[in-house]
């Protein structure tokens, strides 16, 4: 348990003037969840009450979509979610390859390991950003970095992952025509895959562009 009575940031900021008077961790599994007793600064003056509050203490993230400008086509991942199944979606998640970013990593080098892992792909090149945000602010403090990442999607399919982490993850590639029409449909319900596929939606023809002019000094 942690106490710190300090008050951060200054007084006419609401957003960061804020007291942590306790933390404890109150969960250490799989995740970590800490309660915390605070104060913060109201807009119309003086501060709230003691409040109580978990927050789900769940790190970094990396998430990556990989695009065959070629084919113009993305390499998509489909896998078991039991929160999805528990909140009553579909349990079996089409996703963009993600991952946890470990101590010492950096979010690119995840997000080219992870292709590997999730996919069985290397990424060609460089990374694309897409976003950095979090995914729950009012739950949880992870954070995602989400990329493009270009791919050779001939040959792209099979079933992935790390048995030691008990992946079952099925390579899933579709045309961008397809990706859309899923999109709009509401058949994807992943987030970052949202946000990835939003994203490729508004930059195709630009990054597409891009990645040709890339390619000419090589042909």
């Amino acid at each position: 348990m942690t106490r710190d009575s300090s008050l951060h940031g200054p007084p006419g900021n609401p957003d960061t003037a804020l007291e942590i008077i306790e933390r404890e961790t109150v969960y250490r599994g799989f995740f970590r969840v800490d309660r915390y007793r605070l104060r913060h600064r109201l807009y119309g003056g003086g501060s709230t009450p003691d409040i109580t509050r978990e927050v789900l203490e769940r790190g970094r993230a990396v998430g990556v979509l990989l695009y065959d400008p070629d084919a113009d086509a993305v390499v998509l991942i489909e896998q078991f979610r039991l929160p999805a199944h528990v909140a009553g979606f579909a349990g079996w998640q089409l996703e963009i390859v993600a991952g946890m970013v470990d101590q010492g990593e950096t979010e690119p080098a995840v997000a080219r390991r992870e292709a590997r892992e999730e996919a069985g792909l290397a990424i060609e090149g460089e990374l694309v950003p897409i976003h950095r945000y979090m995914l729950s602010p009012g739950g949880s403090t992870e954070i995602i970095d989400v990329f493009c990442g270009r791919v050779d999607a001939r040959g792209a399919g099979g079933v992935h992952g790390l048995a030691d982490e008990h992946e079952d993850i099925k390579v899933i590639v579709l045309s961008y025509r397809s990706a859309m029409d899923r999109l709009r449909r509401d058949a994807i319900q992943n987030g970052p895959t949202i946000v990835a596929l939003q994203w490729l939606a508004a930059n195709r023809a630009a990054l597409r562009r891009r990645w040709r002019q890339e390619d000419a000094p090589r042909r």
